[in-house]
């Protein structure tokens, strides 16, 4: 699964624009994060309360699951921070341009 990550100021609002201009349906509810789906597209709604809103690594991101996060961040040789939230574990890493990447691990 690929995702894209789009921090909000208010989850609601930004739901109802989705969902009710756009034709996108919600996929998941994790309270402070919303997942919506349309078509191929799965995007993030994180409101000020997700673990990602709390992060040095604030930004719109891609989200790529991965079955295991501490083998995938074991290819990069860094520290990356390991968060925990309701929905699973992630870390940061950064593209060679510059771009935020998201490794999500889902219980």
């Amino acid at each position: 699964m690929t995702a894209v990550r789009y921090l909000v100021d208010e989850v609601d609002i930004a739901l109802a624009f989705y969902v009710d201009r756009l034709g996108f349906s919600v996929r998941e509810d994790w309270g402070a994060v919303v997942v919506v789906q349309r078509d191929d597209l799965e995007l993030w709604l994180s409101g000020p309360q997700s673990s990602a809103a709390k992060y040095p690594m604030q930004g719109n991101r891609v989200v790529l699951d991965v079955p295991d996060l501490d083998e995938a961040l074991a290819g990069f040789g860094s520290s990356a921070e390991i968060v925990k939230s309701p929905a699973g574990r992630w870390a940061g890493v950064v593209d060679p341009a510059g771009n935020l990447v998201e490794l999500f691990e889902q219980p």
